[in-house]
């Protein structure tokens, strides 16, 4: 296989999970992985131990929304296929510890309603939809107290049809949550996004954790909070941004930034109130780098960047519930 064509597979092969072989001589045939259910987990997910979510436990599938909320209740390892579209206006569903929840197709979807991940740890969300969760009922996606989660290939979104309060966050990381990665995930048609951190006094409980990474993500027609953070350690890379504002660093936080590409905000990267930022391989397009130098010049995990070059062919169209379990 010609190096060219061989790149080429290899990127769109990297947004899903899968590992690819690398070619013969005389084969021009791939060896591919496909994503599955017991996948665990990259970026700052992958430290403290790893998440696995509920690998090696029982799996359910559920297709209405009493089966959902009792599925995902307690910390005995568990995976949740959801099948079809659950629609519930109601309060977001808690997932207990050791779960994944794993959307069956792109047909997988909750309408009306989020997940709440609480005072809990290892738990994996994939390949599921979420939409349209009045501010009343929470987030889409609400990690809170809780260690080692990862969120994948997920859709979350709502509109900007009504004012910027008619609903909350799409995926907010708050109260000294720790080793979260979203990544593979489409974010989009939303006023503020994703907060890492939920206040400028909540230094105390926040610093020394919050360590995030998001990456491979598609955010578009966000206005803010793509993401906000405060106090954490964020790395950020292989992302498409077509938003309002980008990324926001603040109160402290030290942000790792690479390999992503912004259309159409004048405010790509910047400080508020000491947050700081490494940057390295971003086309920031009609905008400019405004954050403060950061110090974040490492992480403890592995990864491999597409170089900003390649981030939109590689991310658009791959980004969201493109798995099939």
């Amino acid at each position: 296989m010609a190096p060219t064509k061989w790149f080429a597979v290899a990127l769109a092969s990297c947004l899903s999970g899968a590992v690819l072989a690398a070619p013969t001589a005389s084969s021009d045939n791939l060896i591919v992985k496909r994503a599955g259910i017991n996948d665990a987990a990259t970026g700052f997910a992958s430290q403290n131990g790893g998440t696995t979510g509920g690998a090696g436990g029982t799996t359910t599938t559920v297709s209405s929304y009493a089966a959902f909320t009792a599925a995902v209740k307690g910390d005995a390892k568990k995976v949740v296929v959801v099948s079809g579209t659950i629609t519930q206006t109601a309060d977001q569903a808690r997932v207990g510890s050791n779960t994944s929840i794993i959307g069956k197709d792109s047909n997988a979807k909750l309408v009306n309603f989020g997940v709440l991940v609480k005072g809990v740890s290892n738990v994996i969300v994939r390949n599921l939809g979420i939409s349209k969760v009045l501010a009343a009922n929470g987030d889409a996606i609400g990690i809170q107290k809780s260690t080692n989660v990862w969120v994948d290939h997920c859709d979350v979104s709502s509109d900007r049809d009504h004012n910027k309060d008619y609903y909350d966050g799409l995926i907010d990381i708050t109260h000294a949550a720790d080793y979260i990665t979203v990544s593979n995930s489409y974010i989009h048609d939303h006023w503020k996004a994703s907060l890492i951190g939920h206040s400028d006094k909540n230094g105390a409980e926040d610093t020394g954790h919050l360590h995030v990474t998001q990456n491979n993500n598609h955010w578009k027609n966000i206005h803010s909070r793509t993401p906000s953070i405060r106090f954490g350690t964020g790395h950020i890379y292989n992302s498409y941004f077509e938003v309002d504002d980008g990324i926001n660093t603040r109160d402290g936080a030290q942000v790792r930034v690479e390999s992503n590409v912004f259309s159409g905000s004048t405010k790509p990267l910047y400080s508020t109130d000491a947050g700081y930022a490494v940057e390295r391989d971003n086309d920031f397009g009609a905008g400019a780098n405004a954050a403060l130098a950061g110090t974040l010049k490492s992480v403890p995990y592995s990864y491999s960047l597409l170089g900003s070059k390649n981030v939109q062919s590689a991310v658009v169209g791959s980004a969201g519930q493109t798995l099939k379990f």
